[in-house]
């Protein structure tokens, strides 16, 4: 899963316009948005990378609530894109 995990923070990072950290260097377990993000997403980068992640991966995320679940951490991403992917 670890390539899947990379390709996926190269995805945040290129969506946000910021520098790629190495894999090996970043929390999986921390805030991917908010003021605790290792990268300083926020809510309006949320909104385009939810965008991206359907159109790239072809998963469905419906809510605002659901969003927020999926986007929490990297691992919560990887999970949810691993488990709905078409």
């Amino acid at each position: 899963m670890a390539q899947l995990e990379d390709d996926l923070l190269t995805l945040i990072c290129s969506t946000c316009n910021i520098p790629k950290p190495e894999l090996a260097e970043f929390d999986m377990t921390q805030d991917l948005i908010g003021p605790d993000s290792q990268l300083g997403i926020d809510s309006l980068d949320a909104v385009e990378l939810v965008v991206t992640l359907q159109k790239k991966y072809k998963v469905r995320i419906d809510s605002e609530e659901t969003s927020r679940k999926v986007l929490d951490t990297l691992t919560s991403l990887t999970d949810f894109v691993k488990a709905n992917q078409k």
